[in-house]
């Protein structure tokens, strides 16, 4: 019997324990990216910080875990508030391995297009001044000689092979309209549209740390029959690396316009 509780004593300790590491690195996180988004720091302090809440959260659900064999051990029962600091510790630290896995199974680039050969130009949105000065070789050779801006494109052409011009059947003023509906139904802020020129920008910011991406939808008449060719560049403000955010941006937007009525 004393042995027991001498059990559950360490139990409810490492309860307390598991329970504040992570709901707290959990809540670190939000603070981080939020405190980010509203630029009461630099966004690299934010992400920095991410690092020491993953490893937080993961210790507390390693407690909760620990705690809840010392429960049984001891005879009790698994508790509650155990297995939400499991739960919540399990839940953050996979969306954080998820971010970090998609981080490296993509180029270092911020800066995506449909069409390498003549990307759309921006008009009112300014591409950043260091937008391709930092573009790293990742310790390849072949790609160490080459300038920032050559190595964006060798990048860019062996990962995103499939992002390519699209071809519609509506007139560039139609299909600037639809790109227009499509960008406002996902909440960005539209700065651009001239259906002469056949152009629309926009801006999009990312949920987690608000992150501000430059949109740009050319749009160009066909030349033979009828229809219109569109290309889309979404370019990352900050950061070196954009997870990836940019391309499926691109893909998900294509897709869309293609099948819209």
């Amino acid at each position: 019997m004393a042995e027991a509780r001498k059990w559950r004593r360490w139990a409810k300790r490492l309860t307390v324990l598991a329970a504040i590491l992570s709901i707290g690195g959990a809540l670190g996180a939000f603070i981080a990216a939020f405190g980010s988004g509203h630029e009461w720091w630099h966004f690299r302090a934010g992400l920095k910080a991410l690092r020491y809440c993953f490893f937080a959260a993961a210790a507390g659900g390693l407690l909760a875990l620990v705690a809840i064999l010392l429960r049984r051990r001891g005879g009790g029962r698994l508790g509650v508030v155990n297995l939400i600091a499991l739960l919540v510790a399990l839940a953050f630290c996979f969306y954080l391995y998820g971010l970090y896995r998609t981080a490296y199974s993509v180029p270092p680039i911020h800066d995506v297009t449909t069409n390498l050969d003549d990307y759309p130009r921006y008009y009112r949105l300014r591409v950043r001044d260091d937008n391709l000065a930092s573009v790293p070789s990742d310790r390849r050779p072949d790609l160490a000689a080459l300038t920032p801006r050559e190595r964006w494109m060798a990048y860019h052409r062996e990962v995103y092979r499939d992002l390519a011009t699209l071809r519609v059947p509506w007139t560039v003023a139609e299909t600037v309209g639809r790109a227009e509906r499509l960008a406002r139904d996902r909440g960005w802020d539209v700065v651009t549209i001239d259906t002469s020129q056949g152009i629309l920008e926009a801006v999009a910011t990312s949920r987690f740390f608000r992150f501000k991406d430059n949109v740009i939808v050319r749009v160009r008449p066909l030349s033979e029959g009828g229809g219109s060719m569109v290309d889309m560049r979404s370019m990352s403000r900050v950061g070196v690396s954009d997870v990836g955010a940019n391309a499926r941006r691109i893909r998900d937007f294509m897709a869309d316009l293609r099948e819209s009525r």
